[in-house]
């Protein structure tokens, strides 16, 4: 079987579980064709694994602005023109109000013209998406314009903050299914769409694979925050933390792995804070890389104000790591208070020094709540066990006779 995986863009440093799921399909058996919207850039690509990824990845854009290639997938469509004045409805009648927001729809239809014609001439049989915001618009008339059924994986929390903006109902509604990653994922779903189309929600982790991670030397001393530095992940919060952590326990240090918009406010804040010298920033780096700091450093600490099932949650978990984490989204179907880690409230800066100081001071502890850890990550969320459950998915919704396929409503 041949499928296409689409997202805004692939590979890159922030969303490697992609890249795992593509490896444990293909492992699968099933012909994975990469898909992606936009170029990464270079700063996205950290290691071998994922430039080779690039290099394979078919990009959307690029194909547009080329007159040749986008007249070769407009022609394309003149024998399907009921097709295509179907999905430039769809796209009309789905695009946010506004004059901006019908153009921004229209690029998308556009977009949508270029994949469909990639995807015919290279056989593909089904579409999947993941991140369901504009990418998953361009999946969803794409599907409209070759007839390719498509799914998508369903992450927020972000895209629960503007369903209508985003048309999750219809996106849901068309789907042939819809891979939720937690089970508060899944009950957004259900909100944002009709009780019809709840049957084809179903729970499929993002995963990892616990052969990567492993403990190395750790003293008790060290602690690690990996993601993107922006607002939603709460990191001034855990910086404050810090500060007053380290009254107690100065030895206390930090290692932040990641970049974004906030990196230079957040160096100004570290200063301002005494903690230049025990905060390192590192600037994105690559799995083995992060696998090799999740080793020797003693617990992780996700300060998030929103989030889905955070992976780096499951990388440290896999690395035998405690994790500090707060209570938002679906954190607490992967992080069990006492027992794999500490949940505090989100913003709540002493709460989260506390746990820090609880988890640091006691080595016993930490160890009990790794060992914890890796076994609910091997037990429920390994990419190879996912992936192969998205297989039987894909291979279940190909294999049905075409009279009991459900068509997509509009």
């Amino acid at each position: 079987m041949k499928i296409a995986y689409l997202t805004g863009e692939y590979p890159r440093a922030t969303d490697t579980f992609i890249q795992r799921e593509v490896a444990a399909l293909r492992d699968e058996g099933l012909e994975v064709l990469t898909c992606s919207i936009r170029r990464t850039s270079d700063d996205h690509l950290v290691g071998p694994e994922q430039r080779q990824e690039a290099a394979r990845t078919f990009h959307v854009l690029p194909a547009v602005v080329n007159p040749l290639t986008m007249a070769r997938a407009e022609f394309s469509m003149l024998p399907r023109l009921g097709r295509y004045f179907r999905a430039l409805a769809l796209a009309w009648r789905t695009a946010p109000k506004g004059i901006k927001g019908r153009l921004y729809n229209l690029i998308y239809f556009t977009e949508a013209v270029v994949l469909a014609h990639h995807l015919r001439k290279n056989g593909v049989q089904h579409l999947h998406n993941h991140i369901a915001k504009s990418s998953c618009t361009v999946a969803m008339l794409a599907s409209e314009l070759s007839g390719i059924p498509y799914s998508f994986t369903l992450h927020g929390p972000d895209i629960f903050f503007a369903p209508g903006h985003w048309r999750l109902d219809e996106k849901i509604a068309r789907a042939r299914f819809v891979a939720c990653i937690s089970e508060f994922c899944r009950s957004q779903a259900m909100f944002f769409s009709a009780q019809p189309h709840w049957g084809k929600l179903k729970i499929i982790h993002c995963g990892v694979e616990p052969d990567r991670y492993g403990a190395g030397d750790r003293d008790g001393t060290k602690l690690m925050f990996v993601g993107r530095l922006a607002a939603v992940k709460g990191v001034p919060v855990l910086l404050e933390a810090l500060a007053e952590a380290r009254r107690t326990r100065p030895e206390l240090t930090l290692t932040l792995v990641g970049d974004g918009p906030d990196r230079a406010a957040l160096i100004a804040q570290a200063q301002a804070l005494d903690l230049a010298g025990a905060v390192t920033f590192t600037g994105y780096k690559s799995q083995s890389e992060v696998a090799e700091l999740l080793a020797c450093h003693d617990a992780l600490v996700l300060p998030s104000f929103a989030e889905g099932v955070p992976v780096v949650l499951m990388e440290a978990m896999a690395a035998r790591m405690p994790a500090v984490a707060t209570a938002v989204g679906g954190v607490s179907e992967l992080v069990e208070d006492g027992t794999t880690g500490c949940l505090v409230a989100p913003g709540d800066g002493a709460a989260l020094r506390a746990a820090i100081l609880r988890v640091m001071e006691d080595s016993a502890l930490r160890q009990r709540m790794g060992e914890a850890g890796r076994a609910k990550v091997e037990a429920h969320f390994t990419a190879t066990t996912e992936a192969a459950r998205l297989a039987r998915m894909f291979r279940a919704d190909h294999d049905l006779p075409p009279e009991k396929r459900p068509e997509a409503q509009s």
